[in-house]
């Protein structure tokens, strides 16, 4: 019985789409077909797939491009495919290969012949091909990385703000921890509102500010003379935070209702330390509530980037550097890593502490996030909670961790209830 993938080259404005029988042992014999990409014509050629009967279809992960290609496909062609009277059981499956991996000979870029290359690599098993989740989970990446975008941006702006202000011969930052905070936005609004006199500017500070209201006034002198230029860019520049901040609280919100059927898997791995309920949302984003589509912590690891590599040649590995992996999962593990080694009475500060001397920052950090990393496919996946073994733990610190998170939960909108042993302090928020 004969058996039929599909492949696509994709491109913005056309695909190149071939079709071939692969259960004959003679050579490939190709159907052709170029499709524009437009809704309409994405439609027309899960169509033509139908008609042609493929079972597979494998395509190249070119840019963004091969996102609507993809969808449409989920939904014209896979469900149709997988109720056929004859489907096998890899009917309907799509597969999404790495480009590197079907990059042909110098000079020899042509559509057509690259589509039927990816068809023979698939069959023999040489290309890379990408894991990609489920539509939901897509959704759910795409809220988590744009308020990562946002978050960036914001630290853009206080960049441009600290370089405005030094031009401005206003030394607010060499006082204040950050720039972007109560007091600092306080006098920086009134800078903004035409204020001039250094000492009403200083009296807006925080009464926990460091700094003292010499020092303050010292560095807001430049006030009195300010060109106007500069307090209507600090205008904007004070504008433009409160959009992102807005922005990124209504992403907060968002994210809070999309994972709500999933709140345990975030309490769960909002537990570990270096983690919180905003990491634990990024982490499921990525990889999903129970992890299914890792069948270990080692494949999860390898996944993420966080494992040694293997260059081996002659039973010798030559080069143990750690795969590409996927760069938002390695960015959060990193983090993690460094947030968790910090945590007073941790069992990943016991670790850190035991590594640093024999292998220098870098390396104990990249192990407490291989052991991080695996730690999370266990909660996820075996739906166990995490229990601090650290010489720390103490009934006081598990009751602040407690509280803690059930504060961070409830500002993002998650119903949540108090441990009911602590009835007296379950109104901490």
């Amino acid at each position: 019985m004969s058996y039929r993938i599909a492949a696509i080259d994709v491109h913005k404005k056309m695909l190149a789409v071939v079709v071939s029988d692969v259960d004959v042992e003679s050579e490939y014999t190709f159907e052709r077909r170029k499709f524009s990409s437009n809704p309409e014509q994405l439609r027309l050629m899960a169509v033509w797939l139908l008609e042609q009967k493929a079972e597979e279809v494998v395509m190249e992960s070119t840019a963004q491009y091969w996102k609507p290609v993809w969808e449409s496909l989920e939904r014209y062609w896979k469900p149709e495919c997988e109720k056929r009277e004859d489907a096998r059981r890899k009917s309907g499956t799509l597969h999404l290969a790495q480009a590197l991996s079907n990059r042909g000979r110098q000079g020899r870029k042509r559509d057509f012949p690259d589509a039927e290359r990816l068809v023979k690599r698939l069959v023999a098993q040489e290309l890379t091909l990408s894991f990609v989740p489920d539509p939901e989970q897509r959704l759910w990446r795409t809220v988590t990385r744009k308020k990562h975008q946002l978050r960036r941006d914001r630290i853009r702006l206080q960049n441009q703000l600290e370089a405005l202000l030094e031009e401005a011969h206003i030394k607010l930052s060499s006082l204040v921890s950050d720039l972007l905070g109560h007091s600092a936005q306080r006098m920086l609004k009134a800078i903004a509102e035409g204020e001039t006199n250094p000492a009403t500017l200083a009296a807006l500070a925080d009464e926990r500010l460091r700094a003292t209201t010499v020092q303050l006034c010292d560095a807001l002198g430049a006030c009195t003379e300010l060109n106007p230029v500069y307090r209507r860019l600090v205008g904007m520049a004070l504008e433009e935070l409160r959009l992102i901040n807005e922005q990124i609280g209504r992403l907060d919100q968002e994210m809070a209702g999309l994972l709500k059927s999933h709140q345990d898997a975030v309490e769960r791995l909002a537990e570990v330390p270096g983690l919180g309920v905003d990491s634990a949302q990024q982490i499921i984003a990525e990889v999903g509530p129970t992890a299914a589509a890792f069948p270990s912590g080692k494949c999860l690891a390898s996944w993420v980037g966080v494992c040694p590599g293997t260059d081996e040649t002659a039973g010798v590995n030559y080069s143990p550097r750690s795969p590409k992996g996927n760069r938002q999962m390695r960015r959060l593990l990193n983090q993690a890593a460094n947030a968790g080694a910090r945590t007073k009475g941790s069992i990943f500060e016991i670790v850190y502490r035991r590594m640093v001397p024999r292998l220098g920052h870098n390396q104990a950090i990249g192990a407490i996030a291989h052991r991080q990393c695996r730690l999370i496919w266990l909660i996820l996946h075996e739906g166990v909670r995490y229990e601090e073994r650290g010489s720390g733990l103490s009934k006081r610190s598990k009751q602040l961790r407690t509280w803690k998170m059930i504060r961070e939960l409830r500002n993002l909108g998650y119903q949540i209830e108090p441990p009911a042993s602590e009835p007296a302090k379950a109104s901490v928020q």
